[in-house]
């Protein structure tokens, strides 16, 4: 059961790096935004779990607690991420703009 649960997590990471690999520039914002979105679930059920005690034993709990918090870390750094990179994007205001065409060559 082992060796075969290693060689699944070892194929899962060859495609998924073969797939975002493969990804258009263009598209890693709406992308990353939907996979904040999926992390965001995940942390959401992983603190259900430890607040209705399912998760039984310490090791289950710290490994949870851990979990939890690289995913946490993960949401919030994939937020701030997509959101300077959705300001790369946004107009100039009007006055940086007459600025920047008056400022000598």
């Amino acid at each position: 059961m082992l060796v075969t649960n290693l060689a699944i997590l070892v194929l899962a990471g060859f495609v998924g790096y073969a797939v975002i690999s493969k990804v258009p520039n263009t598209l890693h914002t709406p992308l990353m935004s939907g996979t904040n979105a999926i992390h965001g679930i995940v942390v959401l059920g992983g603190i259900l779990l430890l607040v209705d005690g399912h998760a039984q034993g310490f090791l289950n709990k710290l490994l949870l607690l851990i979990a939890v918090a690289f995913g946490t870390i993960n949401v919030v750094g994939g937020f701030l991420v997509t959101d300077r990179m959705l300001e790369m994007f946004k107009q100039k205001p009007k006055e940086l703009v007459e600025a920047d065409a008056e400022a000598p060559q």
